[in-house]
């Protein structure tokens, strides 16, 4: 009989993760993912925070204010934004950091595996830029069809 470390374990484990499977943990991350808010939170936090068009987020890693995220990001509700935040810390993609001043300064930064997640999220805005012309033509050429 052959013992399997935690380590072994661990490693079958994710070997395993298949996101077509409905009881796959990654299904939930993925779906988390693939919120507006998360993608816009990973993208603004390695950004100038300018809204430039054509602004691709690719400026040096740098740590924002929860005022700033929810200046940069118009629309985001507080309970929203602060709902996106925690579960992205949760997760290990963001740290937060708190510092005590008066008032107290409270920070929010991209850990390194936020880092590698935000190139595929800034890919994923630009292309949402780049096309939203031609998504529209398509939309009102498919509702003229079809209506």
């Amino acid at each position: 009989m052959t013992t399997t470390t935690a380590a072994q374990k661990s490693a079958q484990a994710k070997v395993e993760y298949d996101a077509f499977l409905a009881q796959c943990p990654s299904r939930k991350l993925l779906d988390q993912i693939a919120d507006k808010w998360v993608t816009l939170v990973l993208a603004a936090l390695r950004s100038d925070g300018s809204h430039q068009f054509g602004a691709d987020c690719a400026g040096e890693p740098r740590s924002m204010r929860y005022s700033e995220l929810s200046r940069l990001l118009a629309g985001v509700s507080q309970k929203m934004l602060t709902q996106t935040l925690r579960s992205l810390e949760r997760d290990g993609l963001i740290t937060r950091t708190v510092v005590p001043t008066v008032p107290v300064t409270v920070t929010y930064e991209l850990t390194d595996l936020g880092l590698s997640l935000h190139q595929m999220m800034r890919g994923l805005k630009a292309w949402a830029e780049m096309h939203m012309d031609d998504v529209l033509a398509n939309r009102a050429t498919y509702d003229n069809h079809v209506a």
